[in-house]
């Protein structure tokens, strides 16, 4: 649990492999992010991506102009990321109902450079970039459009619609990876911070202690969280595809920060991981245990009839 890719050495190097499906997202997004799905949870380990391959499966209806727009979007990706799209399979089948995408990324990382979920220290902090449950309001921007502008207003709405590519975080990963100071990363999928943070800490056999009020939780997420009546553990939870959780030597705080502050990113410290195993999370200057199962509210935000 919490090791999102494969690693496999081949003569003096790593191969970082990492599969990932691709369903229900944004249709005009949907090839970019079948590729930086897969091509993030590789950079992750440290490692660049370079190859990649591409399911594309739809129903029997499915209209060819469908799989070209996203082979397109797909493309476009890849070149951005300097990744070859090295072979793939596209068909049509009894049984579905939307188009579904599978993207495996390949990527090489020397071995005294690789990264994995599993190798936080214990007196490292705790790093979270970006704001929690960005990946779920950007999507919820786009394909509920109507209910996000009564929520955030009409001018937040749209702007939210505007950072899908905030759903990537390869560069930053590369960039975290390569400065040396960072242990470990994981990104806050499915399952968001709750999942994330007790995979890392599990892998790592350690734990950690994180402060409530540190978790940048901004006013829209809060309003997502009214509206659909989401316990704070759900809230935790929620899909945040493109934050990273990171462990990072306490001594690189500030180099670490300002690295990501200058990408444009910003970097909230949660806490610290603990030589102690439990999890825990302060609540009003009170010890707490941090939830223990994520309960990821991401799908009844985006199909419920509300």
């Amino acid at each position: 649990m919490g090791y999102d890719s494969g690693v496999h050495l081949i003569g003096d190097r790593y191969v970082v492999i990492s599969t990932d499906p691709c369903t229900g997202a944004p249709k005009e997004w949907f090839g970019w992010l079948l590729i930086h799905y897969a091509a993030s949870d590789v950079a992750l380990f440290g490692a660049k991506p370079e190859f990649c391959t591409i399911n594309l499966l739809g129903p029997l209806q499915t209209k060819p102009q469908t799989f070209q727009s996203a082979m397109r979007r797909a493309c476009g990706a890849a070149d951005e990321l300097d990744m070859a799209i090295v072979t793939g399979h596209t068909g049509t089948y009894d049984g579905f109902s939307r188009l579904v995408g599978v993207c495996t990324a390949y990527g090489t990382v020397k071995p005294d450079k690789l990264i994995t979920p599993g190798n936080a220290r214990h007196g490292d902090l705790i790093l979270f970039t970006k704001t929690l449950g960005l990946e779920t309001l950007i999507n919820f921007s786009l394909t509920r459009k109507a209910l996000a502008r009564k929520l955030f207003g009409v001018e937040e709405a749209e702007k939210l619609g505007q950072l899908v590519p905030m759903e990537s975080c390869v560069s930053e990963a590369l960039e975290l990876a390569g400065m040396g100071w960072v242990h470990a990363m994981h990104d806050a999928t499915e399952g968001g911070l709750v999942a994330a943070l007790n995979e890392m800490a599990e892998a790592s056999r350690i734990g950690f202690k994180v402060e409530l009020k540190k978790i940048p939780i901004s006013y829209e997420a809060k309003r997502l969280q009214e509206t659909f009546a989401l316990s704070d553990e759900q809230l935790l939870s929620i899909s945040s595809t493109g934050t990273i959780i990171a462990s990072v030597d306490p001594k690189a705080k500030s180099i670490v920060e300002g690295k990501l502050l200058r990408m444009g990113l910003s970097a909230s410290f949660l806490g610290a991981f603990t030589e102690s195993t439990d999890h825990v999370l302060v609540q009003n200057g009170k010890d707490a245990s941090f939830p223990q199962v994520a309960d990821d509210p991401y799908n009844t935000i985006l199909s419920s009839k509300v």
